[in-house]
């Protein structure tokens, strides 16, 4: 008889063991951070410019957070709060999920649709979701599971498709201006302007591309008196005195999707990761150092990558409205022909710095959710061969991103200065537009120029 009760025991302990190992390996938010990750790789492989690789993280990071919040009583939907973002379908009531699946297969769902290499996105996607089967979760909760982020998934791929993406795609090339003030191609590889029409996608929060117009950027002139002058001169004089250190300031900001490296009569392609990449590595270094839940892991992402998105079709407005020259180009015609930036010169106008108005976003977005005095070590270049960097904020790092652009010879420090006070704008309006939480916490300011 105390054999079989000791029998009875054991069986019972052992199920109970068996579902309590099931929701431990299932809440793992390393499977999220990982399926992050294997977009970014993909879309590095992929050659995504930085305002669609934007799109992207915004999109899939939206679905990711969607399909865990019918399950959380601590957390509320973006619907209704993201630009004509509907009401998602609700998981069927009385019956047993694994949230954490669902955001996965959610994340994937769209993720496939909106990158290339699909194929190398699937191994990563058979990886993680053999884990969950391996779980001990019961069969039918794995199905359901899976269903449910495939309509998460679907949802989020039918409101995506009308944000005018598609037909941007067929829109007329930029038309190059005879104007002396105006951008052109530059070398080595004189590449077309980068997405002319971004002003044309819908935003996720802001009212408009125009809602946050910077200052008009200093007037252009070729006299050695006038201010635009100066602020060539400036590039100019601090490209060509760098220290060890503002050069790999500048290099570990880079962040150029393709970079052509010419040597001799041979030019090739050298892939690295988007200035968004960047920040959502960062969002993933913040979230492991605080030890955020997968749910709190999705909601980091999903705030970020709207931030990053809405940070991009403001600052992309301003580009094609402006219409700057770049500094390599005017330093080449009235200060020196043979002079060459550290850095090569992206392929779009040069006013306001993309990396101050996203990074300053990201940065407001970032410390809201972690706090103001934050400190991290940014490991996002290690990959591609640079040391990591530490910073005590996230605003800290996006002050760097900023005058890491100065560094590199790729902007004037107007663009650089005004284009973090627009990205704070946009974080700022990001960060009181949408509600995650039921808790308010923290706000931030940049209040010290590069």
């Amino acid at each position: 008889m105390r054999r079989l009760v000791f029998l009875l025991v054991m069986i019972a302990f052992s199920c109970n063991h068996q579902k309590t190992d099931y929701r431990i390996i299932t809440s793992d938010p390393k499977y999220l951070h990982q399926a992050m990750k294997s977009i970014t790789d993909r879309m590095v492989h992929d050659i995504f410019s930085p305002p669609v690789a934007s799109r992207v993280y915004a999109y899939t990071s939206i679905a990711a957070y969607e399909a865990l919040v019918p399950f959380s009583e601590n957390y509320m939907s973006l619907a209704g709060q993201i630009e004509h973002f509907p009401a998602v379908p609700a998981p069927e009531t009385g019956k047993e999920y694994c949230s954490e699946l669902s955001s996965i297969e959610a994340l994937f769902k769209v993720g496939r649709q909106l990158i290339f290499s699909e194929k190398q996105l699937d191994s990563v996607y058979r990886q993680i979701i053999q884990v969950y089967e391996n779980s001990g979760m019961p069969e039918e909760v794995f199905s359901r599971s899976l269903e449910y982020g495939q309509k998460v998934g679907e949802h989020v791929l039918k409101w995506a498709s009308d944000d005018n993406y598609h037909q941007t795609r067929s829109f007329p090339k930029y038309t190059i201006r005879e104007d002396p003030a105006a951008w052109r191609p530059t070398p080595p590889a004189y590449f077309d302007a980068i997405e002319p029409h971004w002003t044309k996608i819908r935003p996720f929060t802001l009212d408009s591309s125009t809602q946050f117009i910077p200052p008009r950027p200093t007037p252009f002139s070729v006299d050695k008196k006038s201010q635009f002058y100066k602020d060539a001169l400036e590039v100019y004089e601090t490209g060509k005195q760098l220290t060890d250190e503002q050069k790999e300031i500048a290099s570990f900001w880079d962040c150029n999707p393709f970079a052509m490296q010419v040597h001799g009569h041979v030019m090739f392609g050298v892939k690295k990761i988007s200035p968004g990449g960047h920040w959502i590595n960062i969002t993933r270094e913040a979230c492991e150092k605080a030890k955020a839940d997968f749910t709190a892991s999705a909601e980091a992402y999903a705030c970020v990558s709207v931030a990053l998105a809405d940070a991009f079709i403001s600052c992309w407005d301003e580009k094609y409205r402006s219409i700057l020259v770049r500094p390599e180009t005017y330093i080449n015609r009235y200060i020196d022909e043979n002079w060459v930036p550290l850095l090569q010169t992206p392929p779009f106008p040069e006013y306001t710095s993309g990396h101050s108005v996203i990074s300053a976003a990201a940065a407001i977005t970032l410390t809201k959710l972690f706090g103001e005095n934050f400190d991290f070590v940014d490991s996002t270049e290690i990959e591609f061969g640079l040391p990591p960097r530490r910073f005590s904020s996230f605003l800290q790092a996006a002050r760097e991103a900023g005058i890491s652009r100065l560094y590199g010879g790729i902007h004037y420090r107007p663009a650089i200065e005004n284009g973090l006070q627009q990205g704070q704008h946009v974080g700022e309006w990001v960060i009181s537009h949408i509600t995650t939480r039921k808790q308010p916490v923290a706000t931030a300011t940049i209040t010290d120029n590069p």
